[in-house]
């Protein structure tokens, strides 16, 4: 167990709050930086016992500031609010703090197929930051999660009243992951630095094809889910759109049966399982 604050950056995110949860699960002091401590998010973490220091990836001495002391960092980037030349901005403003703090171990949660010159600019972006990471002197991990079961909530009005729109074919596999079992590996990692530092690790706990996850659907809800295969050219969004393409293409490449046989510690949830905890009670 470590004695330091292990830091979760954008704790008050998807990712940021699976990592916290499954460190605070493990009794580990978590700080957390987040833009606003006021925020009902950040007060909840507060109130559950994380340190929260206020900060942004804009002002690099509250970054810093946050790294100081740390046993390891938890880093997320994202294009989404800004663009890829901003996530690419993130991860630098991150790695200089990292390097200047001389953090032990940073774990970067960047996206299966990022090393697959996917030509997806959200995975483009997180491939330039991981070439920084791995080309520099700190300490780190690379994670890759796959496509998120939570993704599908996106449409949840719409698979409630019977459709499961997917721009794949029913018979097209998507590797998919739970939010917590990445905060699970997440934190395994973070605790464990030896077996995982410099190593680049995909993340995936089921491969559903559309038509089995539209008939797990119907069976949680109790009535018929049909999948809808939404034509790419639909899709007008040019980063999803790229993405959409990729995982009708190449798409990702877990091993699977390789990755739950080496950490059997992961609970690896199923899509039926996930399904059955999101939809159960809106029968």
């Amino acid at each position: 167990m470590v004695d330091e604050p292990i830091l979760v950056l954008a704790a008050t995110g998807g990712q940021g709050r699976a990592v916290t949860d499954a460190l605070l699960d493990r009794g580990v002091r978590v700080r957390a930086l987040v833009r606003d401590p006021g925020r009902p998010a950040a007060r909840e973490l507060a109130d559950g016992g994380v340190e929260v220091v206020a900060g942004s990836f804009d002002d690099p001495e509250s970054l810093a500031a946050a790294m100081t002391g740390v046993a390891g960092v938890f880093a997320f980037t994202t294009p989404f609010e800004s663009g890829v030349e901003a996530e690419v901005a993130q991860g630098r403003a991150i790695l200089t703090a990292a390097r200047g703090e001389r953090v032990p171990h940073l774990v970067f949660s960047s996206v299966a197929g990022a090393d697959q010159d996917s030509g997806v600019p959200h995975f483009e972006s997180k491939a330039r930051v991981e070439a920084e990471l791995t080309s520099g002197d700190v300490p780190y991990t690379i994670l890759g999660p796959t496509y998120f079961f939570d993704n599908a909530l996106g449409g949840a009005e719409r698979i409630l009243g019977g459709a499961l729109e997917l721009p794949l074919p029913p018979d097209r596999p998507l590797q998919q992951l739970a939010r917590p079992d990445l905060g699970a590996f997440a934190a395994e990692v973070l605790l464990n630095p030896g077996a995982y530092v410099g190593r680049r690790i995909e993340l995936a706990g089921d491969a559903p094809t559309p038509a089995r996850m539209a008939a797990t659907l119907s069976e949680v809800l109790g009535r018929e889910v049909r999948h809808e295969q939404v034509p790419l050219a639909a899709i007008g969004n040019p980063d999803m759109h790229a993405m959409w393409a990729f995982l009708n293409g190449p798409g990702y490449r877990v091993d699977i049966p390789a990755l739950h046989g080496a950490h059997p510690e992961i609970h690896w949830t199923s899509f039926a399982d996930w399904a059955q905890g999101t939809f159960a009670g809106a029968r």
